[in-house]
């Protein structure tokens, strides 16, 4: 018997539910790759590819992260094991990685429906660029892989600040995300202060109006608390860089 986009969806459901994502990325991919030319996902599905993904490239980054920071602990004779182990996990993260991305190229689905699916497909570019970029030891394969992730991020401003209200959280997760790499990737704090400041102040304006809608006056306020601890932090940074400069 065929497995139907309602079948996929409903395994991807509880994929999600038994903490399977391998499982629910698989399902989402047969779903997506399964889409008619002009067609694209809905919101729960969104969401559900989404957060397979961010299972999956999550957890290896988490490990990483790990690994990384602590291969200089490790003695001389132990270092290229680690570095084995450090090795494998970057191409996983690239492998999975370049999966989405190749998956939303092939669909187009950067490209196709309303405001909020084109910046959340665009906003999942970026992120992925960025996640690869984190692990990048190559400076031309780097710089390659940031101006992609810029271009996906920018576009994906310009459609929401056209399209979407400054209390979307669509809109918002994608400034909260998008000056993160300024500021990390980038290098340019500024820059990153300056995206994510008005995000928030442009927020807080509309915030009254959004009150009424209790789901999105929950996810919106929430992204607004991250954009402002991130604020504060960097602007902590970079005073205490001042101090010692």
């Amino acid at each position: 018997m065929a497995t139907t986009r309602t079948d996929y969806k409903f395994l991807a459901r509880y994929s999600e539910q038994a903490e399977r994502y391998q499982d629910m990325v698989n399902e989402m991919t047969h779903l997506v790759e399964g889409l008619d030319d002009d067609d694209t996902l809905d919101e729960e599905e969104r969401s559900l590819l989404s957060v397979a993904y961010k299972n999956v490239v999550g957890a290896r980054r988490s490990s990483w992260r790990v690994v990384n920071a602590r291969l200089s602990e490790v003695e001389d004779e132990k270092k290229t094991l680690v570095q084995t182990m450090k090795d494998t996990i970057e191409t996983e993260i690239r492998k999975h990685c370049g999966e989405i991305l190749d998956l939303l190229t092939k669909k187009g689905l950067t490209s196709k429906g309303d405001g909020n699916a084109k910046v959340f497909f665009l906003k999942m570019k970026g992120d992925y660029y960025r996640y690869m970029v984190e692990i990048c030891s190559d400076e031309a394969e780097r710089n390659q892989l940031t101006d992609k992730g810029a271009e996906a991020y920018g576009e994906a401003l310009d459609i929401a600040k056209s399209t979407l209200a400054s209390t979307s959280p669509i809109r918002l997760g994608l400034a909260l995300n998008y000056s993160v790499f300024f500021y990390e990737i980038k290098n340019s704090p500024t820059e990153a202060c300056e995206l994510a400041q008005t995000a928030f102040d442009e927020a807080i304006a509309g915030l009254e109006e959004l009150q009424d809608d209790g789901e999105s006056y929950k996810d919106s306020t929430l992204i607004m608390q991250l954009l402002r601890d991130n604020l504060t932090l960097w602007k902590a940074e970079r005073e205490e860089e001042k101090s010692t400069d």
